[in-house]
C-alpha cells in the first residue's frame, strides 16, 4: 500500500533553518502535486507549500521567501526547506500527495503521520 513518510523535524531557534523531508514507497503509477500542510494547536491545518509534477510551485503568503519546496521525481522525495523560522512556524508539519496507485486510478490524496517543528529560543 502507498505511505508517505516524513523525517526531518525537530527544535530550532529562531532565526534558524530545518529541511523536512516526506518519501513516497508502495506501488505507484503516478505521483501528481505534493505538498507540505501544517497544523498548530488549536487552528486548522493549512497548505504551506505545494508542487507539480512539472516542478510549479505555490506558497503560504506567510512563508514565501522564506520556504523552498521541491522533489525528485525518480527517488519520490519531496522537501521542504525552511528559513529564518519563526515561533509562529511551530506546527505538526504534514506531507500530502496526490497518487495513482493500485485502487486508486484516478488519484487519491495520501497524507504522512506528521512531524513535530518547534521554533523557540
Amino acid at each position: 500500500q502507498v505511505q508517505l513518510v516524513e523525517s526531518g523535524g525537530g527544535l530550532v531557534q529562531p532565526g534558524g533553518s530545518l529541511t523536512l523531508s516526506c518519501t513516497a514507497s508502495g506501488t505507484i503509477f503516478t505521483i501528481n502535486n505534493m505538498g507540505w500542510y501544517r497544523q498548530a494547536p488549536g487552528n486548522q491545518r493549512e497548505l504551506v507549500a505545494v508542487i507539480a509534477g512539472d516542478g510549479v510551485t505555490n506558497y503560504a503568503g506567510s512563508v514565501k521567501g522564506r520556504f523552498t519546496i521541491s522533489r525528485d521525481n525518480g527517488k519520490r522525495l519531496v522537501y521542504l526547506q525552511m528559513n529564518s523560522l519563526k515561533p509562529e512556524d511551530t506546527a505538526v508539519y504534514y506531507c500530502n500527495a496526490n497518487i495513482r496507485a493500485p485502487g486508486y486510478l484516478t488519484g487519491a490524496d495520501f497524507w504522512g503521520q506528521g512531524t513535530q517543528v518547534t521554533v523557540s529560543s
